[in-house]
């Protein structure tokens, strides 16, 4: 029997068994929409990937992406770890740039070899946007498990964003207040905005302290559902989130690198640069990148 090739990823670090996992499969033509959602809930991951020919002969592929449940316009982790992915399958040692197809449109990638894990970084498709957000913040805290007075720090306060995935983002007071966080599922379902017809957006947890000083947040997202999870890494929150950043934090003209700490509280430690390009005090263009590492391939027989 004839089969697909698929590999596996842990993406947004450089240690296998750490970082988001992802799944790839890279020879995908005849297998319709159906069959991906299939093949996405048999691998079980936050999300998968399906390598499809260009519709542009000038990129790199047209990549679907999906969870266990649907179809995502574009993510984060799938998007650097597929970049990663193809890199390495086309022996390519040195720098490169692509452009990948995704639902949301191209996506410019850039990617830098090395020993070790690779680098891969890309261009958000979609710069973030404030939505309007009905809920009042302390019972967005309550569905959290936290009280009023860990909401919030500094000048920052919950808000919404989406750069093509819309999140909650929840400042929290520090490392304490954010260990804390515990998703009630019928509360967040009463008082959170919707993604799609079932889909409730998900709450971004941040706060300033970090574990690793050379960190500026450290990060926890919560994906609501029966039941929910918690995601180790999620890229599409931090392209959000660097709305919020631009917002309350107001950095200056010029360029800002900034490294966001998550999944520690899970055992799964990740690392996601984000680099904001800022012209007469507005964000002109945004990246997201990190590293990824291969730990499994393998024949997909279907």
């Amino acid at each position: 029997m004839q089969g697909r090739r698929y590999c596996v990823y842990d993406v947004f670090t450089a240690e296998r068994l750490a970082g988001n996992p992802l799944a790839i499969v890279l020879d995908c033509e005849g297998l319709d929409l159906a069959a991906m959602q299939s093949i996405a809930r048999e691998f079980n991951l936050s999300e998968s990937v399906f390598v499809l020919p260009p519709e542009n002969p000038k990129h790199r592929a047209r990549i679907r992406i999906f969870t266990p449940d649907y179809e995502m316009p574009f993510a984060g982790h799938p998007t650097v770890g597929t970049a990663v992915a193809l890199a390495e399958a086309g022996g390519e040692a040195s720098d490169g740039l692509f452009v990948l197809e995704e639902n949301i449109g191209p996506v410019r990638c850039a990617v830098k070899g090395g020993k070790g894990a690779t680098f891969a970084e890309f261009d958000l498709a979609k710069l973030p946007e404030r939505l309007d957000l009905a809920a009042d913040p302390e019972a967005i805290g309550a569905a959290l498990g936290l009280g009023p007075h860990e909401i919030g720090f500094e000048n920052h306060r919950v808000s919404f964003w989406s750069a093509g995935v819309p999140y909650v983002t929840i400042p929290v007071k520090d490392l304490g207040a954010a260990a804390k966080v515990r998703l009630d599922n019928q509360a967040w379902s009463e008082l959170a905005p919707k993604k799609s017809e079932w889909a409730f957006a998900s709450p971004y947890v941040y706060c300033r302290e970090t574990v690793r000083r050379d960190n500026a947040f450290h990060v926890r997202m919560i994906v609501p559902g029966t039941p929910s999870y918690e995601d180790p890494a999620t890229g599409s929150a931090a392209a959000a989130f660097a709305g919020a950043i631009l917002h309350f934090d107001r950095p200056g003209d010029g360029l800002s690198r900034l490294w966001i700490e998550q999944g520690l509280e899970m055992g799964r430690p990740s690392r996601i640069r984000l680099e904001l390009d800022v012209e007469g005090g507005k964000l002109a263009a945004a990246r997201i990148g990190g590293q990824a590492i291969k730990v499994a391939e393998g024949v997909l027989l279907v």
